[in-house]
């Protein structure tokens, strides 16, 4: 399993927290985009997060949690992304939102928040690159795990293996010491305030591949 770090709950500014990041063993940075329409929260201007991310040293996983992510793919491309993930739910047009980050040369993630029909994600799974499944509600850190995300997540390997498909799954929220053996079969995990609120992220990293070990 790979971890996706996210830097949305810390005890410290973004940068600092981006390059304590950047400083550990995690395989990604995980940027939560929220653009206070399609989740209450607001948390990003892009002239202030461009110059954060422009440097970054790990691969950038970017979660838009926005309601028309067709208007960000423009600026966040100049980042070098590895994926940008955009929601079921925010945009009426998925396979043009498909086609927009493909042709950007730009890994493509779909996600669905907990209420959402996972069976709703089945026309699309064909084209994209990842599917990222939301184990809390989004739009802010630090909520709970919740637990019938476990049988989603076994639905959606069970369909990805019948059907021969290669998309990675990832799972968002929630996710610490007590939890990860809940979701030890997908392919990423992206974790936050078990790291970023702590006082040594690499050994939080650490804790959690000695679990996945054992």
């Amino acid at each position: 399993m790979q971890i996706s770090v996210s830097y949305l709950t810390s005890f410290y500014s973004k940068e600092k927290t981006i390059k304590l990041i950047e400083e550990t063993k995690a395989d990604y940075l995980h940027v939560d985009l929220m653009d206070g329409l399609f989740v209450p929260n607001k948390n990003f201007d892009l002239k202030e997060i461009t110059p954060l991310l422009i440097n970054h040293k790990l691969p950038l996983d970017i979660h838009l949690m926005v309601l028309d992510p067709l208007l960000y793919i423009n600026d966040l491309k100049k980042l070098n992304p590895e994926y940008i993930t955009f929601h079921l739910e925010a945009t009426k047009d998925v396979i043009k939102t498909i086609q927009v980050l493909k042709e950007n040369h730009i890994k493509v993630g779909l996600s669905i928040k907990p209420q959402t029909n996972i069976l709703e994600l089945m026309p699309y799974l064909s084209f994209v690159d990842l599917v990222l499944v939301m184990s809390v509600e989004p739009g802010a850190g630090g909520q709970s795990f919740l637990k019938e995300t476990s049988n989603r997540l076994k639905t959606l390997i069970n369909y990805r293996t019948e059907n021969n498909l290669s998309f990675k799954i990832e799972v968002d929220g929630g996710i610490n010491n007590n939890t990860i053996l809940l979701v030890k079969d997908v392919d990423i995990a992206v974790i936050g305030s078990y790291i970023c609120k702590s006082n040594n992220y690499n050994n939080q990293i650490m804790k959690i591949q000695s679990i996945l070990n054992d």
